[in-house]
């Protein structure tokens, strides 16, 4: 097993965190002690150590997440608070562990995975009574590690820790990053796989989150037969995670059986509406594996993510997935529910009947509905998608919207500026004006697109003219669903393109900047421009491998 790191200091607020860590308290754990790799059975996790790193230091930390456990923003500047969440000092009550869990990637099932990288420290339980468990990703091997060092680099955690927090600003529900590390080290990784290795700075993250449970922490145990231990997690996961449903596991089994499936349901309705969130955002996970599917419907793993610029539903970040193209943005929505699919068919065996489990499954296509329209209908300025006319103006409005490369989030947010005459015709070409910087190449605004474009904006005036929303109060309410500020790749690249020379400014910057997606933030107009040409098809500002 690993040296274990040193107890930290009472000297900082950080002392006062008190832990409660229930996971390993009432779940089954591995019971050998030593590190190394092996297929793990009839455990939920296996205890191990983060490895000390040779110089840590502190490149970020998000104060609103530190808030969340009762710290405050001078803590995070402390050096017990580096060496903690680095790796390096384990703080009195934490119990680290990494967890078994099992996933289909790229629609195949894969075996046993598990956290091959990240590392739980505890669950911090804050004076609200809430539940945050503390995880370190990039902090070295486990026992799940496969043939991976367990570490990570600069570049993939300066992507993660940026987009956790701007997640969570646009209102997206997510995991949450408390703090980037650098270890001092290095980490050799081939970005490429292109047979040519090179050293890479390491980091450390620090993700924050009520639980990390994942749909293929069940999908594992069901593989494997081990229902006992699937029992167990689920009545752990119900009891801990969804208080609300009242699982009782004395209940006659038909009780517990009707509480697991309104359960399914529920995980359902969440992942629907974190679904249609993304869509609405243009947010593209990149990796929709059911490991990396959150079973509180939290965006988790942020991976080789990216976002729509010029708007193409056939477009995915991952390198590794642009043959096939599964995880295009597009098909997001139909990839979520496959994947509840899978986590129905890991319950079956506690449930024994199919038709519960396919009414709850049922539910996610109501919510993404419901979420999708609620969404959307913001985004256009509207009361309400009311019927098939609205329908079919907002699909033809996504459709000219990948006719030409525009781009998706300056398009809405000028979207917002535009307002209809009592009568007649709207001026196209003021329009154009007003939305002209979301075209990429604005020679392709040819004669069709621009009749095309002209009979769409007529029919939206008239749906505005007759909507019930002043127009003051419609450009309030698309303002608060259009951001001005997105992550975009390029800018996370610039991001860390600087932190690997040792200047953090960039990060610091584009943290700030993305506290507040929706506002206008006068001097930080460059924040918000379209992707420029040199970005197009750059490595890390297009589409991005799983190599970090």
């Amino acid at each position: 097993m690993n040296a274990q790191p040193e107890p930290s200091r009472d000297t900082t607020s950080l002392a006062r965190l008190r832990f409660d860590n229930r996971f390993v308290a009432e779940l089954p754990a591995d019971p050998e002690t030593q590190n190394f790799r092996r297929q793990v059975a009839g455990a939920c996790y296996s205890r191990v150590a983060p490895t000390p790193v040779a110089a840590p230091a502190l490149v970020a930390c998000a104060r609103e997440v530190a808030a969340l456990m009762d710290l405050d923003e001078r803590s995070c500047q402390d050096a017990d608070f580096t060496a903690v969440f680095a790796g390096n000092a384990l703080l009195p009550g934490m119990d680290p562990y990494a967890t078994c869990y099992g996933g289909h990637q790229f629609g195949h099932w894969a075996g046993q995975l598990g956290d091959g990288r990240a590392i739980n420290l505890g669950e911090v339980v804050n004076r609200a009574g809430q539940r945050w468990a503390l995880q370190l990703k990039g902090a070295g091997p486990t026992p799940y590690s496969r043939g991976a060092d367990g570490l990570a680099v600069l570049r993939s955690s300066v992507r993660e820790f940026l987009c956790s927090e701007a997640m969570h600003h646009l209102g997206v529900p997510t995991t949450r990053a408390l703090s980037l590390v650098t270890t001092g080290e290095q980490v050799i990784r081939d970005m490429f796989y292109d047979g040519r290795p090179r050293p890479e700075p390491g980091a450390v993250v620090c993700r924050v989150a009520p639980s990390f449970t994942r749909f293929g922490h069940f999908e594992i145990h069901a593989a494997r037969g081990d229902l006992a231990t699937l029992e167990r997690l689920v009545s752990f996961t119900l009891r801990t995670d969804y208080p609300e449903l009242g699982y009782d596991p004395a209940a006659p089994l038909a009780a517990r059986r009707e509480v697991i499936t309104r359960w399914l349901a529920e995980v359902c309705r969440r992942t629907a509406v974190m679904i249609a969130k993304w869509m609405q955002v243009g947010f593209v996970h990149g990796v929709m594996n059911t490991d990396n599917m959150s079973i509180l419907g939290l965006t988790i793993d942020y991976g080789p993510y990216g976002w729509l610029e010029n708007f193409d539903p056939d477009w995915t970040p991952n390198t590794t997935d642009a043959e096939r193209r599964r995880y295009r943005y597009g098909q997001q929505p139909q990839i979520a529910l496959w994947n509840l699919v899978q986590l129905a068919n890991a319950l079956h065996p506690l449930i024994e009947d199919v038709p519960p489990l396919e009414a709850a499954l049922e539910t996610y296509r109501g919510a993404y509905a419901e979420a999708w329209s609620t969404g959307m209908a913001a985004k256009l300025g509207l009361g309400a998608l009311a019927g098939e006319a609205d329908e079919a103006l907002l699909g033809e409005l996504l459709a000219l919207l990948g006719q030409v490369e525009t781009d998706m989030t300056l398009f809405f947010r000028a979207l917002a500026d535009f307002t209809p005459l009592d009568a007649g015709e709207p001026d196209l070409e003021g329009f154009l004006a007003l939305v002209g910087e979301a075209y990429y190449v604005p020679t392709q605004l040819d004669t069709d697109y621009r009749a095309r474009l002209a009979a769409w904006l007529a029919s939206y005036a008239a749906r505005l003219r007759a909507d019930p929303l002043s127009a003051a109060r419609r450009r309030e309410v698309m303002r608060g669903a259009n951001p001005r500020y997105v992550l975009r790749n390029y800018l996370a690249q610039l991001a860390i393109d600087a932190a690997e020379q040792g200047d953090n400014s960039k990060v610091h910057e584009l943290q700030d900047t993305l506290r507040r997606p929706y506002d206008d933030q006068p001097g930080r107009e460059h924040l918000a421009a379209k992707r420029p040409d040199w970005a197009r098809q750059r490595a890390g500002c297009s589409m991005l491998s799983c190599s970090s």
